[in-house]
Parts: C-alpha cells; structure tokens; sequence
C-alpha cells in the first residue's frame, strides 16, 4: 500500500440518503483515512437536492475526486491498494451493476476491482419495497464477498433526532470496515 494513510474509495450514486455520504467523508478525514470519491451525475443532483450542496463543494470533502467516466483512474486498478469501498447512498442502478459485473464506468470498476481483490465492499443500498430482482442483486453480491447495508437505525439507544441516527449508521459502517475509533452505539442488554 505504500507510506500513505489508509484509503477508502466512496461512491456516491443518485439514491436519497446523500447525507450519508457526506457524514462519511467527514468522519473518514478526521479518522485519517485518504478518500477517493467517484460520484454518479444523478448523486451530484440528489446531493444537490438533498443538501444543496453542488459537485465542487462535496469534492472538496475528499482527498481525491475522479470523474465517472475516468475509467483510466488509479482506483480502476487492482494495483492501487486502497482498504475498503463504500457506496453511500446505492441506487438499485448500481447495485445491479454491482452484481453482474458490469463496469460500465468508474464506480462500477472501483466496486468490480474491490471484489476481485477481495477487499470490503459496502453498499448502503436505497429503496423500498425490494423488488426479486433488487434481492437477487443483493444475494449475487453478498456471494461475491460484498456487504448489503441498508441504512437502518437503531432504536435501542433511544436516539433523539435523525443526526443521532445518521452518525450512529456512519459509525456502524466505519467498524465495519475496519476504521480504529469508530463508535457505534452498542446493545448493552436489558
């Protein structure tokens, strides 16, 4: 991997829940890890929608940014080591792409390359109700060594606004792949 801090690659693609991408962006840079973002034009607009926030603004959360349609990036390669990838939010596009190995472009290389290395891949999937073939897509990827991460908060901790669930969810998944000093709320028993 080299002398540099730790990478994770972030995807942001055109589902709701772009807050999650920025919390993650955030945490990841105060956790020390080096960040490469690729975002979808629809997570520019959602970002946009969402958080009013526009393609240079959430860039610039990111150590580095790469256009979808880079698909020469060194994030497209298997010899770029990089420790994890998370897709936040994933659209069922993607998770689709995702699942049939498409690589149609950056992101869904960057996601390709990280289950050929077998690396941790994360997808924060969006939507509801699932449909079969959203299933199947999440089953097809879980096979491949992914994660499905749908977004969901916890309730135990008696949380008391939608930030509290937003950063416990971030915290959730930095443990997940492996972030020292990630701190999600625990179940501590009755």
């Amino acid at each position: 991997m080299g002398s540099g801090p730790p990478r994770v690659v972030v995807g942001v693609t055109g589902a709701t829940g772009a807050v999650y991408a920025v919390r993650l962006l955030k945490r990841l840079r105060t956790a020390g890890r080096e960040t490469h973002l690729v975002v979808s034009p629809a997570g520019v607009l959602n970002v946009h929608h969402e958080l009013g926030l526009d393609r240079k603004e959430l860039e610039a959360l990111a150590d580095v940014a790469y256009a979808p349609a880079d698909v020469g990036a060194a994030i497209a390669s298997g010899s770029f080591g990089v420790d994890a990838m998370i897709i936040a939010p994933c659209s069922m596009k993607t998770l689709a792409a995702v699942a049939h190995g498409l690589s149609d472009n950056l992101l869904t290389r960057a996601a390709d390359v990280a289950l050929k290395e077998r690396r941790r891949l994360v997808l924060m999937v969006r939507e509801t109700p699932f449909n079969l073939a959203h299933l199947r897509n999440m089953i097809a990827v879980t096979e491949m060594g992914g994660v499905i991460f749908p977004p969901l908060p916890a309730f135990y901790h008696q949380p008391q606004s939608v930030d509290e669930m937003v950063n416990d969810t971030v915290e959730r998944v930095l443990a997940l792949v492996g972030v020292e000093g990630a701190a999600p709320k625990a179940w501590r028993g009755l």
